[in-house]
């Protein structure tokens, strides 16, 4: 191991992801007690000055003597690093608005459009591309390094990356904790006393277990009496479909309604605030013809009285996810996501247990495809990432996660062959997709309205 250590954040000038992660990193006595040198990359030059100096700020601020420079040439920041780290969105609200409505407007039942039903499947193909270059140009100029993948769709975009280069990708994401923190609230226990353990795919995870971590109890038999006798209204926007997929499969689910509905046909009835989330009068037009992004809803967990009757500039989003003031000056705390630990693990050696990471399927899912990117308990050490093997999910989930597995797969190809005959195939066995006319449409459509940021597919 070397005593210098150099991080690539690619996405950097963004204001969720550049401060947090710039803050873990900084706020690592491992990765700071190297020779630590910071790259901040993103293609927009007009927030790094920004990024840069909010970086440059908190490390004074800590006492932190490292190196810390910003670029917009992607292929100059790479050689030598050991880590990149990739969060990036093109236009998210905007075209996210299109993923969620213009589905529906023929007929499709999917919820969200983040990361599965057919939204989640224009929007991996509109980051899959950049996704895939970065991939490429690591292959070149670190082929050493860790990529570590924190953009969505998550398991779709690792999925590119491992099958169309050779470089090692880990997929992060946080979602696992959703589920342990409504489990900890059902059994009335405090969420730290919950030693619990997921696999499946990433945002459609199952736990194999939840035991009490003083005791050592089995807490599946109090959580099936508790959730049996909980108030049905209670978190119904958030916990209302985890509670009738734990009553159907006998196992709880992770992380909550809206990203687990993504994947089933029937969540709907699940989720109240399906039909508020980019909600827009259409008498007035649709918003990728007005330009005006609707208000992004998370659900009806939000506080409705949080919104100004008449704000002074129009809302993209009504959920408060503390946003770093920006300056430096707020509270340094930990952003709760896993690139830091996973990197003091396998760069600098300090053994450590990582709740869920995404990483192609080498049996650590069994009765899932070898390949397939699944997500898993995992341990980090000196010697590497060492992902958990779990133990089979029953017959029921595995029969929803091969199908995922499968679109993901077929998605893949079709960017890679550049085909809509092959996407027309992962949208029709998508449990959103009722009809084959539709299906077409639904392509056609979604290709001239984001042509210009989609890869070219023809039929």
């Amino acid at each position: 191991m070397t005593d210098s250590i150099k991080v690539v954040l690619v996405g950097a000038g963004s204001r969720e992801f550049g401060p947090a992660s710039i803050r873990d990193v900084l706020l690592s006595d491992p990765l700071c007690d190297r020779e630590l040198s910071l790259v901040l990359v993103d293609i927009d030059p007009s927030e790094l000055p920004r990024t840069q100096a909010y970086a440059e700020a908190v490390a004074e601020r800590l006492g932190r003597r490292v190196a810390v420079s910003a670029t917009t040439d992607l292929e100059a920041a790479l050689p030598g690093a050991r880590a990149v780290v990739l969060a990036i969105e093109i236009n998210r609200y905007f075209y996210w608005a299109q993923d969620f409505h213009v589905p529906r407007m023929f007929g499709s039942s999917q919820i969200y459009g983040e990361n599965g039903g057919p939204g989640g499947l224009f929007h991996a193909l509109r980051n899959m591309g950049p996704a895939v270059e970065l991939a490429r140009a690591m292959e070149v100029h670190c082929p050493e390094a860790w990529l570590v993948n924190y953009t969505n769709p998550l398991t779709k975009l690792c999925e590119a990356q491992s099958r169309l280069s050779s470089v090692r990708v880990v997929g992060l994401c946080h979602g696992v904790f959703h589920g342990t923190e409504q489990m900890a609230r059902l059994v009335e226990l405090p969420v730290e006393r919950l030693d619990a353990r997921a696999s499946g795919l990433n945002h459609f995870s199952w736990f194999e277990s939840v035991r009490d971590r003083e005791t050592g109890e089995d807490l599946y038999p109090r959580l099936r009496h508790r959730e049996r006798e909980a108030h049905w209204l209670h978190d119904w926007d958030e916990i209302a479909l985890s509670r009738i997929l734990f009553r159907v499969f006998d196992r709880y689910p992770s992380p909550g309604a809206n990203h687990i509905g993504e994947y089933l046909g029937w969540a709907r009835e699940f989720l109240g605030s399906s039909l508020l989330q980019f909600f827009h009068d259409p008498v007035h037009g649709v918003p990728w013809e007005t330009g005006e992004t609707p208000t992004w809803l998370y659900n009806l967990g939000e506080n409705p009285t949080d919104v100004p009757a008449f704000p002074d500039a129009p809302l993209e989003r009504v959920r408060d996810d503390g946003d770093e003031t920006g300056d430096g000056n707020g509270e340094l705390l930990p952003s709760g996501e896993l690139a830091v630990p996973l990197l003091e693990g396998v760069l600098c050696g300090v053994d450590t247990h990582l709740d869920a990471v995404n990483v192609p399927n080498e049996g650590y899912v069994p009765g899932l495809p070898d390949g397939a990117v699944v997500e898993v308990p995992a341990r980090a050490d000196a010697n590497g990432l060492h992902p958990a093997v779990m133990e089979p999910l029953p017959e029921g989930i595995l029969g929803l996660l091969r199908t995922q597995t499968s679109i993901n797969r077929l998605l893949v190809d079709a960017f890679a062959g550049g085909c809509r005959g092959t996407l027309l195939q992962a949208l029709l066995l998508d449990p959103t997709t009722d009809s084959y006319r539709a299906a077409v449409h639904t392509i056609n459509e979604m290709f001239r309205l984001q042509g210009d940021v989609l890869p070219e597919m023809g039929w």
